[in-house]
């Protein structure tokens, strides 16, 4: 039984190809998390695109960690 709705992340559609270096992936995720701070609560628009930000990058810090732990 299929969704009614499109998932925030589908690993076969939207896997990283390219795994950043751990400490570039964390330099991503800090600038992220600063524009992201500055995001109207009130508004969803910039809360759906809040989300999707910080839910990109932290991927990208996971996979760089598992890269550099050997995972």
């Amino acid at each position: 039984m299929g969704t009614s709705y499109n998932p925030l992340y589908d690993p076969e559609r939207d896997g990283h190809p390219v795994v950043l270096t751990l400490p570039r992936a964390i330099e991503r995720a800090r600038k992220v998390l600063d524009e992201k701070a500055q995001a109207n609560i009130h508004d969803r628009d910039e809360m759906i695109r809040a989300a999707t930000g910080l839910d990109c990058v932290l991927r990208d810090l996971l996979a760089a960690f598992d890269k550099e732990s050997g995972r």
